[in-house]
């Protein structure tokens, strides 16, 4: 099979295609054909060698994917431990969840990652409810236009922060209650602003460094931060002070070092919650670029652009026999 693997840490030029042995699925694993797979941010921050697998994880990118079950041809999606960027991958069968009615194989390679991190975070860790107002950092991109879907799913007001005025009719696309662009605006006082001062519920980040305190600044009294990433890669000094005084919780968290139980337990979380909503109508597909999986380099770089918003998935030719128009090429 061809696979990505990568040569040494370094920019996108490092990921290369080879020719590799199929996998074979282990205890309580599938094999599955691979028709596409999303790209993500852990998977640039692995190319650069920031982000390592957890022990026994495949070497190989690749945290999520479509495809079909070899053996009995089940339409799935499913969440990588690695190695997803191939045409066959192994994964834990808890991990696997179906490619939801109406949905291409582009479309569904977008899922896993995404709904995986907001629902362990968002909606099981933090308790996301009707009527919270939720400030989503990066809403344009993969996790936060998910974390807005999945606010409006649950009843709660996404406030949307995105850094241009075409991210910020993207995300009212997707459903955003109200859209902050930081570029222009301070984020704090337009948060408060918008919630009469009360401040927000609930706050998704991944940039840390400075936004931190000012998280702190716009969160209502018994808030709750949730920090998916430190983009930044600054240190951040917050109040002890304003933690107590807010009654706040702080909690950070890695989806990939999770074990399979882990993992199954959020996909059966998933299953119960946002699945029927995805057939539905209810949850749409983000805006996708896909290109061929040999074009993996390419499709890091496009990533990498300040302007880059939605998804990126890469195809391979199983994935191109099933074409869906309503993708963008990359």
């Amino acid at each position: 099979m061809t696979a990505i693997s990568i040569d040494r840490p370094g920019g996108p030029e490092v990921l290369t295609p080879m020719e590799l042995p199929l996998p074979v699925p282990g205890p309580g694993e599938v094999l599955i054909r691979v028709a596409a797979a999303g790209i993500n941010a852990p998977d640039l921050g692995q190319r650069r060698g920031s982000y390592n697998p957890p022990p026994g994880a495949s070497p190989l990118p690749g945290l999520e994917v479509s495809g079909e079950i070899v053996g009995t041809g089940e339409r799935v999606v499913a969440l990588c431990n690695g190695g997803g960027y191939a045409e066959f991958v192994c994964v834990p069968r808890g991990q696997v969840l179906p490619l939801p009615a109406g949905w291409s194989f582009a479309a569904g390679a977008t899922l896993p990652e995404t709904f995986f991190t907001v629902q362990q975070t968002l909606v099981m860790r933090a308790e996301l409810a009707a009527g919270m107002q939720v400030l989503i950092h990066g809403a344009a991109g993969g996790i936060g236009g998910t974390a807005i879907q999945v606010c409006r799913l649950f009843g709660a007001n996404p406030i949307a922060v995105v850094s241009s005025p075409a991210k910020a009719d993207y995300v009212r696309t997707l459903g955003a209650t109200d859209v902050i662009d930081h570029s222009t605006e301070d984020f704090v006082a337009r948060a408060r602003e918008l919630t009469g001062g009360r401040g927000v519920d609930r706050i998704l980040d991944m940039v840390g460094g400075d936004y931190l305190p000012r998280n702190i600044e716009a969160s209502a009294r018994g808030g709750h931060i949730i920090q998916i990433a430190s983009l930044d890669g600054r240190k951040s000094e917050i109040s002890a002070g304003a933690m107590v005084m807010k009654w706040l919780t702080l909690s950070g968290s890695t989806l990939r070092p999770q074990d399979s139980a882990a993992k199954a337990a959020i996909a059966q979380s998933l299953r119960e919650t946002v699945w029927p909503a995805l057939a539905d109508g209810r949850i749409r597909p983000p805006r996708i670029r896909a290109t061929p999986l040999a074009n993996a380099a390419r499709a890091h770089a496009a990533m990498e652009q300040r302007e880059n918003f939605g998804k990126i998935v890469l195809v391979t030719a199983f994935g191109a026999a099933h074409p869906d128009n309503s993708i963008e090429n990359l």
